[in-house]
């Protein structure tokens, strides 16, 4: 068997030692980003019961369970994620790769002619440990998620997305304020201090 390197042994230290594991553990949740949305929910009280949700990036499905928490049994949370994802209660799901032209055809269909009222996507590339090829596939995955909630969102509606802090996160963000009447960026307390990650929370599509 091959032992770990010491950043991975570091690393499993740090996930099984972090608090918001543990929570999510105690708590029957899938994943400790649950609780990065949860924070956000209520600072910014994003989720109402009814609403139509799209949930890019889904799996494990800590965000998807978060929203149909929140919803209760009205409305429909629709996921979407490259990996699969295990059965949510009320989350329909599609298991393909959002920057294949079929898989955002088999979503737009899911969808239907209803407006979206919320975009989520905490999505992110596969890291190669390369920052230059890592940022650049970033950048393109949160640009194919803009042209969607452009695409599918209401008017008034929300768009919350997670963003690497690097090469294009300013020409994004500035890219992103015209088209909402408030942009604000936002580092929950479950994001871990070292990672360069934040969310923009887009909200009141014009």
């Amino acid at each position: 068997m091959a032992t770990r390197s010491k950043s991975s042994q570091r690393w499993l230290k740090e996930h099984f030692s972090d608090p918001f594991v543990k929570k999510a553990q105690a708590e029957g949740l899938r994943s400790r980003a649950a609780y990065k949305l949860e924070e956000l929910l209520e600072r910014d009280r994003l989720i109402k019961p009814g609403m139509t949700i799209v949930d890019l990036g889904a799996a494990p499905g800590g965000w998807s369970q978060m929203a149909r928490k929140v919803m209760g049994d009205r409305g429909r949370v629709i996921a979407l994620d490259i990996l699969d994802m295990p059965p949510i209660a009320g989350v329909e799901f599609i298991h393909g790769d959002f920057r294949e032209e079929s898989v955002l055809s088999d979503l737009e269909r899911l969808v239907g002619d209803k407006p979206v009222d919320l975009v989520l996507s905490d999505m992110a590339p596969n890291m190669s440990g390369v920052g230059t090829v890592d940022q650049a596939r970033a950048m393109y995955l949160s640009e194919l998620a803009r042209d969607f909630a452009e695409a599918h969102l209401r008017k008034g509606g929300d768009f919350l997305i997670k963003l690497f802090q690097g090469e294009g996160f300013d020409a994004y963000v500035k890219d992103l304020r015209p088209r909402y009447q408030k942009l604000t960026i936002r580092k929950p307390a479950a994001s871990r201090r070292r990672s360069n990650e934040v969310y923009a929370l887009a909200a009141g599509k014009r």
